[in-house]
């Protein structure tokens, strides 16, 4: 019986699969949780090089009271389309890095997607 945590790579290394054939001259949005945080990257695999990045950890984010709910996730979102849109970056591809689809991602990806960004 594999552990949650082996679960989550395999799914991840599936999807990674499946975004190096569509990526096609488009950055990545890589988001990762944690019970505690989250934090989303905008990574340019062609170059090896993070664009952008955004977390409950940074300083625009001191004011909120819980790093680990959906609330944080969605200013999370918001706050790594602005910059997006800041670096002129409108599309991107999706990366949850093997996380569900539901509750902190998804809040997270609604949020960059009501905010500019498109994937």
């Amino acid at each position: 019986m594999l552990s949650s945590s082996e679960l989550r790579l395999r799914r991840k290394s599936r999807q990674r699969a499946k975004i190096r054939r569509v990526l096609q001259n488009r950055v990545r949005l890589c988001v990762h949780r944690t019970g505690h945080h989250i934090y989303a990257q905008i990574i340019d695999d062609a170059q090896s090089h993070t664009l952008a990045e955004a977390s409950t950890l940074s300083k625009e984010a001191q004011a909120l009271k819980n790093g680990g709910n959906k609330a944080a996730a969605a200013f999370v979102g918001a706050l790594i389309a602005e910059k997006a849109k800041n670096l002129n970056i409108s599309t991107v591809v999706f990366d949850r890095s093997g996380f569900l689809y539901h509750g902190r991602i998804k809040a997270l990806a609604d949020s960059a997607r009501e905010h500019g960004l498109v994937f």
